[in-house]
């Protein structure tokens, strides 16, 4: 597992830690939260209940997470798969989630990983 106190990478999606979350997010209960999502079933994952999802009104790319404890990124998949991440967390620790794109000939898309 690889401890982050600012920034990391798994596989096509990027933890940036950030001061202060954009007003115009929406709060999301959600359990477990899957913060990038695959087709071919290798979700990027956190299933600790303590973590509170934020995401950007018409923008499906960038998420933000808040959390008081260290949590876990995992990738869920058995084969071929990214190390876990930990996070850091403490009194008002966000991490703005964004999932790399890509342009094609019919626009920007995500990438798929």
């Amino acid at each position: 597992m690889i401890k982050v106190t600012t920034q990391a990478a798994q596989g096509d999606v990027l933890f940036r830690k950030v001061l202060v979350l954009p007003e115009n997010v929406q709060k999301k209960l959600t359990n477990p939260i899957v913060v990038a999502h695959s087709e071919t079933g290798h979700d990027h994952v956190i299933q600790d209940p303590r973590v509170v999802l934020y995401e950007v009104p018409d923008n499906p790319l960038v998420c933000y997470l808040r959390a008081e404890v260290p949590f876990e990124i995992t990738h869920l998949r058995s084969f071929d798969t990214h190390e876990p991440l930990l996070l850091d967390g403490g009194p008002g620790a966000i991490w703005e989630v964004r999932k790399q794109r890509e342009h094609t000939p019919e626009g920007w898309r995500r990438v798929e990983d």
